[in-house]
């Protein structure tokens, strides 16, 4: 029984002295970015294999599928241990930490799982990225509503909203949505299938003192499949200057008409969307799925710009990221 205990103390040391390490590293750096929210740890130590992302004075964790099974007592007792190893590395309360376990892929396609509810502790923080503020929820979900590793990608699409018609889809809490209307867009349409992001989305914006005005004019958060969307506003001949698309790898939510796999349906998705872009316009594609690339011979006529390494912040440096693409309207015939 010894065994198990004196494994799990030198585990919890291991990591104490790595999260001390880049704790005093990041602080810096983020003070200079003007943020309190990023990536303190990732996966750095193989038989330590969580994702702690401090937000404020608290931290959000993940525990990832570990190469042999562990009894879950044992796995709930060495989760203990380590948020005492992250309460005294980085002095912040244990009720502050809040550290949950991801499964495989496999068990995320059991319809929306990675959005689904875990708990109504409902521990909010707001965290602060350059001129702008985010509500997370650290507690209730797997995600908490902001993901660090697209950072930049929210200064870009601040930097290009300026006197732009925006259409944001898979929005979640619309935090990009926000961005290019804070950079001085005309008009975002923020498009999900969940009305709880969707109000989330507008605290955000209230947040930043952009409340929507008389019919959410000119930010709308709009509940629709975006299949469906994509396809009516195609129909009313509806168009806009950037389009943000940023699908989840795989979907069958009872709420959808039909299932996504990003893999499959990426081409169909994209030509959608290009359909929709005025004149000069761009789109802006992400995916998390691994490995994936979009094939140019599929859109042959439209330039594809891998945008992934310049989006990669100083927190994120040698790790696994979300990737982006820019897809440009088609030049004139």
């Amino acid at each position: 029984m010894e065994q198990p205990q004196i494994k799990t103390g030198a585990q919890a040391e291991l990591l104490f002295n790595r999260l001390r390490k880049r704790h005093k590293h990041l602080k810096k750096w983020a003070r200079r970015a003007g943020t309190d929210a990023y990536r303190l740890y990732d996966k750095d130590i193989p038989e330590i294999p969580l994702v702690l992302d401090l937000y404020g004075n608290a931290v959000s964790g993940a525990l990832y599928n570990r190469p042999y099974e562990k009894d879950e007592n044992e796995e709930a007792l060495w989760l203990l241990a380590m948020a005492g190893a992250v309460s005294k590395a980085l002095e912040i309360p244990k009720e502050h930490i809040f550290l949950k376990r991801r499964r495989k892929l496999k068990w995320r396609r059991e319809g929306g799982v990675q959005y689904s509810r875990l708990g109504n502790e409902h521990f909010y923080r707001d965290v602060h990225e350059r001129d702008l503020l985010f509500r997370v929820n650290l507690s209730d979900y797997l995600d908490t509503g902001l993901f660090p590793d697209a950072r930049k990608r929210r200064a870009l699409i601040q930097q290009e909203g300026a006197g732009k018609k925006v259409l944001n889809l898979f929005a979640y809490t619309s935090t990009l949505s926000l961005c290019a209307a804070k950079g001085g867009a005309l008009e975002v349409d923020s498009v999900d299938l969940s009305n709880t992001y969707l109000e989330w989305g507008k605290v955000n914006f209230a947040l930043n003192k952009l409340s929507p005005g008389e019919n959410n004019a000119p930010w709308r958060f709009i509940r629709a499949d975006v299949l469906v969307f994509l396809k009516e506003a195609a129909a009313k001949r509806q168009k806009w200057d950037i389009i943000i698309l940023d699908p989840p790898s795989f979907s069958n939510s009872k709420k959808m008409k039909e299932t996504l796999d990003i893999r499959r349906d990426y081409g169909e998705l994209i030509r959608l969307c290009l359909r929709l872009l005025l004149p000069g316009g761009k789109l802006f594609f992400s995916t998390n799925a691994r490995g994936f690339h979009p094939d140019q011979s599929d859109f042959p006529r439209r330039p594809i710009r891998d945008l992934s390494p310049a989006l990669v912040d100083e927190d994120f440096r040698g790790k696994r990221t979300s990737s982006t693409w820019e897809i440009l309207a088609e030049p004139p015939k």
